[in-house]
């Protein structure tokens, strides 16, 4: 079976684009970051939609056992290193974050945050993201295997139309600007966008002309933007380019997970296919999670350190970086990785003879939060299952 290796490349970039912003980045922008995290969503729209719907190909699938093998490999995955983290941060009361844990611990983070109208506790600051995810995996799920597989692509276009559509709420209204970014509907269309591509990818893996020649115009588009365009003269000027700034890089983002989940031939494969790259996609779940709790400790160690941690700068991102990167490597091998293994006892479909075996000792579920698994077709599917399987790229299959 051929993995989707070259994803794990896009998550080491994006991972990358999150620590320079929050290590390097002049002013602490959050430029870079924030698109690494929309490719994150992005690909976690399109693994967990395409791992649910090879699951639902199979001939013996069944809905209640294969999602509670979702929940039970999401949280197998997921929960260990998250609460870990959450437990030394209270153990130590980490820059006062005492007094919010119950929200970090119940995925509501970025309802925190919002509610709040900053970013305090800062070392937590990062887990919006992940309670965006967790909140995506609770229902998305359910309407992946439960919903008639015609009307699909309808859903995600529909969730799509209605994330756009929330950002028109905000010109009539003086609501905190974190909300603008950190409620649900802020980051569904990037999930849905990755959703459609795979459930597009079930009938073909050639994306609609549009899409392959119309791209780059968006990418031109998006950076002359952000960084040529003047500073907007009033609230509705701003929010036009805030508009812009989200929806442009959506299609290019889709473009680049459709191509490496297809996989990239030529200079550019051998970059995504580069070993350190891959090594640090494997374990950007870590990277994510960890990064800033590493950057405090850092700051608080100053004193000891030659170089200097606490300002953004070359220092703190080579200082910061190295000792995350360290971390998250222990934490993958000795600690989420034997655990990561557990999930071979949950398999989506039971096995069986004919049966679609979607368990995948070595893979993971989704997006940055792992690699995928891929589908064994060996016996044979009828009606539509069989179509659906048929359909699905050769290269998701063994």
């Amino acid at each position: 079976m051929r993995r989707d290796t070259q994803l794990d490349a896009l998550r080491a970039i994006a991972v990358t684009m999150v620590m320079y912003s929050h290590f390097f980045a002049a002013g602490g922008s959050s430029f870079w970051g924030h698109i690494g995290v929309r490719l994150f969503f992005v690909l976690s729209g399109f693994l967990i939609t395409r791992l649910l719907l090879d699951a639902r190909a199979s001939a013996e699938f069944e809905t209640a056992p294969a999602l509670k093998s979702f929940y039970i490999r999401r949280a197998l995955r997921i929960f260990p290193p998250y609460f870990a983290v959450l437990a030394l941060v209270w153990l130590v009361d980490l820059e006062q974050s005492r007094g919010s844990l119950v929200w970090h611990a119940l995925y509501l983070s970025n309802f925190w945050f919002a509610l709040r109208n900053e970013w305090m506790p800062w070392v937590l600051a990062h887990l919006w993201s992940l309670s965006i995810e967790e909140q995506f995996y609770i229902v998305w799920p359910l309407i992946v295997l439960l919903a008639p597989l015609r009307r699909l692509q309808s859903i995600c276009i529909g969730v799509i139309l209605l994330s756009l559509s929330y950002r028109f709420y905000w010109p009539i209204t003086g609501s905190p600007d974190l909300a603008r970014d950190l409620l649900p509907p802020a980051s569904m269309d990037a999930l849905a966008s990755g959703a459609l591509l795979a459930i597009y990818r079930t009938r073909t893996a050639v994306l609609p002309q549009w899409l392959r020649f119309g791209w780059p115009a968006l990418v031109a588009a998006f950076f002359v933007l952000q960084w040529f365009a003047p500073t907007p003269a009033n609230s509705v000027q701003e929010w036009g380019r805030w508009l812009l700034l989200e929806v442009l890089p959506l299609a290019p983002l889709v473009v680049v997970v459709a191509s490496c989940s297809s996989g990239i031939d030529g200079y550019r494969g051998k970059f995504v296919n580069l070993p350190p790259l891959l090594a640090l996609g494997r374990i950007s779940y870590g990277v994510y999670l960890y990064h800033p709790i590493v950057l405090s400790l850092a700051v608080m160690s100053q004193p000891w350190i030659p170089l200097n941690v606490s300002e953004q700068g070359p220092g703190r991102f080579l200082v910061a970086g190295a000792a995350t990167i360290i971390v998250a490597s222990v934490s993958w091998l000795l600690f989420e990785k034997p655990l990561n293994s557990l999930k071979r006892y949950f398999p989506y479909v039971a096995p069986g003879v004919g049966a679609v075996i979607l368990a995948g000792v070595k893979t993971d579920d989704a997006g940055w939060l792992g690699r995928t698994t891929g589908a064994y077709f060996s016996g044979p599917l009828d009606g539509r299952k069989a179509s659906l399987a048929r359909d699905l790229p050769r290269t998701d299959r063994s």
